[in-house]
């Protein structure tokens, strides 16, 4: 039924956006470096590596530079109206595509880059590839503001690494243990809401069992509510 309402919701998506992803294009095309589309492997499901697409927002060489994969807050590599896409977080709308075309699901764990994966703890790594990763999940609502959190830490990347991956890892770990058509709908409104209000906490009230944050995380996630 989750792949039926993937197709429904995606193909209905792409109809109701086509103008205003269609200015998005325009515009990229005529700012920044001319790039409209950006296309990054992923780790999908069964560890199988797909291209996910994305509109453009960063340099071209963005990935071999600073911190590669791994972005923070008020990142150099990001263009002026790129800053926008990733803020309302419209760059990432062209992966509707790649929810119609099966190898996305508009909710589950947000899919890595083979680095970011790598950060996963083992044991959890093995259970995320068990599903189909998705456009939005419980990691990306509750880690809606990721880059804030990395903009306050001493050393960025080991932050991600060491504090903000494993508990994301908990969040999949748990999406995948307890997915069903209520948790499925519940995301998709819980994501509409964070994207209006920036409230990301709100997740916990919807989802008593989720794993309770780190305290090094609960100032910046529990206070979000």
């Amino acid at each position: 039924m989750q792949r039926f309402f993937d197709i429904l919701f995606s193909g209905l998506a792409l109809l109701f956006l086509i103008v205003p992803l269609l200015i998005v294009m325009a515009v990229l095309r005529f700012s920044g470096e001319g790039e409209i589309f950006y296309i990054q492997q992923r780790v999908g499901k069964n560890g199988k590596m797909f291209g996910v697409y994305k509109f453009a927002t960063m340099l071209k060489n963005s990935a071999t530079i600073g911190t590669g994969t791994v972005t923070v807050k008020d990142d150099p590599r990001v263009l002026p109206f790129g800053k926008f896409l990733r803020k309302s977080k419209i760059n990432e709308l062209p992966q509707l595509f790649n929810i119609l075309f099966g190898s996305m699901s508009i909710i589950g764990p947000r899919p890595q880059t083979q680095r970011c994966f790598d950060a996963f703890p083992d044991d959890m790594k093995e259970t995320i590839l068990k599903v189909t990763p998705g456009l939005s999940g419980i990691g990306s609502i509750v880690f809606r503001n990721e880059e804030d959190m990395m903009d306050t830490a001493k050393n960025p990347e080991a932050f991600y690494d060491d504090v903000i991956m494993p508990y994301k890892g908990e969040l999949e770990k748990w999406f995948v243990q307890n997915n069903s058509l209520f948790v499925y709908f519940a995301c998709i409104f819980l994501t509409v809401w964070v994207v209006l209000t920036g409230k990301g906490g709100a997740v916990y009230a919807a989802f008593s069992t989720l794993p309770k944050p780190p305290e090094s995380l609960q100032d910046d996630i529990m206070g979000a509510h």
